[in-house]
Protein backbone atom coordinates (compact mmCIF):
# COMPACT_ATOMS: atom_id res chain seq x y z
CA UNK A 1 0.00 0.00 0.00
CA UNK A 2 3.09 2.61 0.85
CA UNK A 3 4.68 1.64 -2.18
CA UNK A 4 1.39 2.14 -4.73
CA UNK A 5 1.05 5.55 -2.50
CA UNK A 6 4.45 6.99 -3.42
CA UNK A 7 4.49 5.50 -6.84
CA UNK A 8 0.61 7.31 -7.58
CA UNK A 9 1.81 10.62 -5.79
CA UNK A 10 4.62 11.50 -4.22
CA UNK A 11 8.00 11.43 -5.19
CA UNK A 12 10.28 9.05 -6.87
CA UNK A 13 14.61 9.15 -7.09
CA UNK A 14 15.69 9.16 -10.85
CA UNK A 15 19.70 8.65 -11.56
CA UNK A 16 21.82 9.93 -14.40
CA UNK A 17 23.54 7.70 -16.33
CA UNK A 18 24.38 10.11 -19.19
CA UNK A 19 25.93 13.24 -19.47
CA UNK A 20 23.15 14.85 -21.68
CA UNK A 21 22.58 17.31 -18.48
CA UNK A 22 25.60 18.29 -18.06
CA UNK A 23 26.65 20.81 -16.23
CA UNK A 24 23.34 20.71 -14.57
CA UNK A 25 23.13 17.44 -13.63
CA UNK A 26 26.23 14.90 -13.59
CA UNK A 27 26.78 11.22 -14.14
CA UNK A 28 25.86 9.31 -10.89
CA UNK A 29 23.46 12.60 -9.97
CA UNK A 30 20.40 11.35 -8.25
CA UNK A 31 17.46 13.74 -8.88
CA UNK A 32 14.46 13.81 -6.57
CA UNK A 33 11.12 14.23 -8.91
CA UNK A 34 8.35 16.17 -7.81
CA UNK A 35 5.35 13.55 -8.93
CA UNK A 36 2.67 15.07 -6.83
CA UNK A 37 2.09 18.22 -8.51
CA UNK A 38 0.91 16.99 -12.03
CA UNK A 39 -2.32 15.81 -10.07
CA UNK A 40 -3.70 19.02 -9.07
CA UNK A 41 -4.00 19.70 -12.97
CA UNK A 42 -0.28 21.21 -13.48
CA UNK A 43 1.07 21.00 -16.68
CA UNK A 44 5.18 21.61 -17.54
CA UNK A 45 6.45 25.15 -17.70
CA UNK A 46 9.25 26.23 -19.76
CA UNK A 47 12.84 26.10 -18.02
CA UNK A 48 11.93 22.82 -15.55
CA UNK A 49 14.01 20.21 -16.04
CA UNK A 50 11.55 16.92 -16.32
CA UNK A 51 11.54 12.95 -16.12
CA UNK A 52 9.36 11.38 -18.90
CA UNK A 53 8.93 7.95 -20.18
CA UNK A 54 10.44 7.24 -23.84
CA UNK A 55 7.94 8.72 -25.95
CA UNK A 56 8.64 6.30 -29.20
CA UNK A 57 12.06 4.43 -28.84
CA UNK A 58 14.37 7.18 -28.19
CA UNK A 59 16.57 4.96 -26.23
CA UNK A 60 16.58 1.99 -28.99
CA UNK A 61 19.63 0.04 -28.43
CA UNK A 62 20.85 1.61 -25.11
CA UNK A 63 21.79 -0.88 -22.41
CA UNK A 64 19.32 -1.50 -19.07
CA UNK A 65 21.69 -0.83 -16.63
CA UNK A 66 21.40 -3.77 -13.71
CA UNK A 67 20.46 -2.07 -10.01
CA UNK A 68 22.26 -2.79 -6.95
CA UNK A 69 20.85 -4.22 -3.74
CA UNK A 70 19.70 -1.00 -2.47
CA UNK A 71 18.29 0.18 -5.85
CA UNK A 72 16.40 -3.03 -6.10
CA UNK A 73 14.84 -2.08 -2.67
CA UNK A 74 14.17 1.27 -3.21
CA UNK A 75 12.25 0.38 -6.68
CA UNK A 76 9.78 -2.00 -4.53
CA UNK A 77 8.79 0.33 -2.02
CA UNK A 78 8.47 3.35 -5.14
CA UNK A 79 10.99 4.96 -4.57
CA UNK A 80 12.95 4.46 -7.43
CA UNK A 81 11.47 3.51 -11.38
CA UNK A 82 11.89 -0.39 -11.70
CA UNK A 83 15.24 -1.14 -14.24
CA UNK A 84 12.83 -1.96 -16.62
CA UNK A 85 11.10 1.27 -16.79
CA UNK A 86 12.61 3.39 -20.10
CA UNK A 87 12.58 7.35 -18.57
CA UNK A 88 15.00 10.43 -19.75
CA UNK A 89 15.22 13.80 -18.46
CA UNK A 90 15.81 17.17 -20.17
CA UNK A 91 14.52 20.39 -20.08
CA UNK A 92 11.40 21.95 -21.63
CA UNK A 93 12.37 24.72 -23.89
CA UNK A 94 8.71 25.00 -25.58
CA UNK A 95 4.87 24.22 -24.47
CA UNK A 96 1.99 24.02 -26.37
CA UNK A 97 1.44 26.70 -28.70
CA UNK A 98 5.02 27.84 -28.88
CA UNK A 99 7.20 28.04 -32.13
CA UNK A 100 10.73 27.40 -30.92
CA UNK A 101 13.26 27.87 -33.67
CA UNK A 102 17.09 27.07 -33.82
CA UNK A 103 18.95 28.84 -36.65
CA UNK A 104 22.87 28.91 -36.98
CA UNK A 105 24.38 28.59 -34.02
CA UNK A 106 21.81 30.19 -31.78
CA UNK A 107 20.49 31.85 -30.09
CA UNK A 108 17.47 29.35 -29.20
CA UNK A 109 14.56 31.22 -30.13
CA UNK A 110 11.11 31.04 -28.46
CA UNK A 111 8.34 32.66 -30.16
CA UNK A 112 10.29 35.05 -31.86
CA UNK A 113 12.68 35.88 -27.75
CA UNK A 114 15.98 34.97 -27.91
CA UNK A 115 17.28 33.04 -24.81
CA UNK A 116 20.32 33.62 -22.55
CA UNK A 117 20.62 30.25 -21.76
CA UNK A 118 24.57 31.01 -20.47
CA UNK A 119 23.75 30.09 -17.01
CA UNK A 120 22.63 26.10 -18.01
CA UNK A 121 23.81 25.36 -21.02
CA UNK A 122 26.82 23.63 -21.44
CA UNK A 123 30.45 25.19 -21.37
CA UNK A 124 31.80 25.15 -24.98
CA UNK A 125 28.48 24.07 -27.07
CA UNK A 126 26.26 26.90 -28.78
CA UNK A 127 22.70 27.01 -28.13
CA UNK A 128 22.06 25.73 -31.24
CA UNK A 129 23.97 22.58 -33.47
CA UNK A 130 24.87 23.58 -37.36
CA UNK A 131 24.07 19.85 -38.76
CA UNK A 132 21.70 18.39 -41.30
CA UNK A 133 20.22 15.59 -38.29
CA UNK A 134 17.69 18.17 -36.90
CA UNK A 135 20.54 20.94 -34.98
CA UNK A 136 18.04 23.44 -37.23
CA UNK A 137 14.25 23.86 -36.95
CA UNK A 138 12.00 25.53 -36.35
CA UNK A 139 8.95 24.06 -35.20
CA UNK A 140 5.22 24.96 -33.76
CA UNK A 141 4.39 22.76 -30.61
CA UNK A 142 1.29 21.32 -30.52
CA UNK A 143 -0.90 21.69 -27.48
CA UNK A 144 -0.46 18.73 -24.68
CA UNK A 145 2.68 18.38 -25.43
CA UNK A 146 6.40 20.05 -24.93
CA UNK A 147 10.02 20.35 -26.71
CA UNK A 148 12.53 19.00 -24.59
CA UNK A 149 16.34 19.82 -24.82
CA UNK A 150 19.63 18.82 -22.93
CA UNK A 151 21.95 20.99 -21.65
CA UNK A 152 25.04 19.72 -23.27
CA UNK A 153 23.53 20.39 -26.44
CA UNK A 154 26.32 18.97 -28.42
CA UNK A 155 25.82 15.57 -26.54
CA UNK A 156 22.04 15.22 -26.37
CA UNK A 157 19.25 13.17 -28.59
CA UNK A 158 16.61 15.38 -27.79
CA UNK A 159 13.30 16.20 -29.54
CA UNK A 160 15.41 18.08 -32.25
CA UNK A 161 16.84 14.28 -33.05
CA UNK A 162 13.68 12.73 -32.81
CA UNK A 163 11.60 14.25 -35.36
CA UNK A 164 11.01 11.25 -37.26
CA UNK A 165 9.36 9.29 -34.44
CA UNK A 166 5.63 9.08 -34.43
CA UNK A 167 5.36 12.56 -32.51
CA UNK A 168 7.77 14.76 -34.44
CA UNK A 169 9.45 14.53 -31.45
CA UNK A 170 7.49 16.69 -29.20
CA UNK A 171 6.61 14.40 -25.80
CA UNK A 172 3.24 13.99 -24.72
CA UNK A 173 2.28 15.37 -21.24
CA UNK A 174 0.72 12.28 -20.41
CA UNK A 175 4.23 11.14 -20.99
CA UNK A 176 5.91 13.37 -18.31
CA UNK A 177 6.42 11.65 -15.03
CA UNK A 178 7.00 14.30 -13.11
CA UNK A 179 9.68 17.63 -12.65
CA UNK A 180 12.82 17.49 -10.84
CA UNK A 181 13.35 19.42 -8.42
CA UNK A 182 16.59 18.45 -6.28
CA UNK A 183 19.82 17.00 -6.55
CA UNK A 184 19.87 15.17 -3.36
CA UNK A 185 23.00 12.55 -4.02
CA UNK A 186 25.70 12.84 -3.81
CA UNK A 187 25.27 15.16 -0.85
CA UNK A 188 28.30 17.97 -2.33
CA UNK A 189 26.26 18.60 -5.17
CA UNK A 190 22.43 19.07 -2.72
CA UNK A 191 21.11 21.95 -4.78
CA UNK A 192 17.36 22.71 -6.28
CA UNK A 193 16.71 23.60 -9.61
CA UNK A 194 15.09 26.46 -10.44
CA UNK A 195 13.49 27.56 -13.80
CA UNK A 196 16.21 29.82 -15.39
CA UNK A 197 15.71 33.64 -15.37
CA UNK A 198 15.89 33.44 -19.39
CA UNK A 199 12.13 31.73 -19.95
CA UNK A 200 10.92 35.14 -17.47
CA UNK A 201 11.88 37.60 -19.79
CA UNK A 202 8.43 39.81 -21.23
CA UNK A 203 6.88 39.00 -23.94
CA UNK A 204 8.43 35.29 -24.49
CA UNK A 205 4.19 34.03 -24.09
CA UNK A 206 2.77 36.80 -27.04
CA UNK A 207 2.75 34.17 -29.58
CA UNK A 208 1.35 31.32 -27.42
CA UNK A 209 -2.48 30.97 -27.42
CA UNK A 210 -2.42 28.62 -24.35
CA UNK A 211 -0.08 30.92 -22.66
CA UNK A 212 2.46 29.29 -20.98
CA UNK A 213 0.70 26.40 -19.19
CA UNK A 214 0.30 28.49 -15.93
CA UNK A 215 0.77 25.93 -12.74
CA UNK A 216 -2.25 25.22 -11.02
CA UNK A 217 -0.87 23.57 -8.17
CA UNK A 218 0.11 23.74 -4.60
CA UNK A 219 3.88 23.81 -3.90
CA UNK A 220 5.42 19.69 -3.93
CA UNK A 221 6.88 18.05 -1.74
CA UNK A 222 10.10 16.51 -2.56
CA UNK A 223 11.58 13.28 -0.24
CA UNK A 224 14.63 13.56 0.62
CA UNK A 225 16.45 10.01 0.46
CA UNK A 226 13.88 7.50 1.41
CA UNK A 227 12.73 8.85 4.74
CA UNK A 228 12.32 12.92 5.54
CA UNK A 229 10.66 14.99 3.70
CA UNK A 230 11.45 18.24 2.30
CA UNK A 231 9.08 21.66 1.37
CA UNK A 232 9.69 22.62 -2.27
CA UNK A 233 9.36 26.17 -3.17
CA UNK A 234 8.26 26.36 -6.88
CA UNK A 235 10.18 28.96 -8.40
CA UNK A 236 13.90 30.17 -7.45
CA UNK A 237 14.28 29.94 -3.39
CA UNK A 238 18.00 30.45 -3.47
CA UNK A 239 21.24 29.21 -4.91
CA UNK A 240 21.04 25.79 -7.18
CA UNK A 241 21.05 24.86 -11.16
CA UNK A 242 21.36 21.92 -12.59
CA UNK A 243 17.65 7.81 -16.71
CA UNK A 244 18.53 8.35 -19.82
CA UNK A 245 20.55 8.62 -22.33
CA UNK A 246 20.24 11.16 -25.12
Amino acid sequence: MLALLIKTFLVQAFSIPSDSMQNTLQRGDRVLVDKLTPWFGSEPERGEVVVFHDPDNWLAGEPTPEPNALQKVLSWIGLMPSAEEKDLIKRVVGVGGDTVECKGTGPLKVNGKALDESSYVYPGNTPCSQDDQGGQFKVKVPEDHVWVMGDHRQNSRDSRYNQADKNEGFVPVDKVVGRAVVVAWPLDRLSNLPVPDTFDQPGLNASSPSGAALSLAPQGLALAGAVPLVLWRRRRSGAGEGHEEG
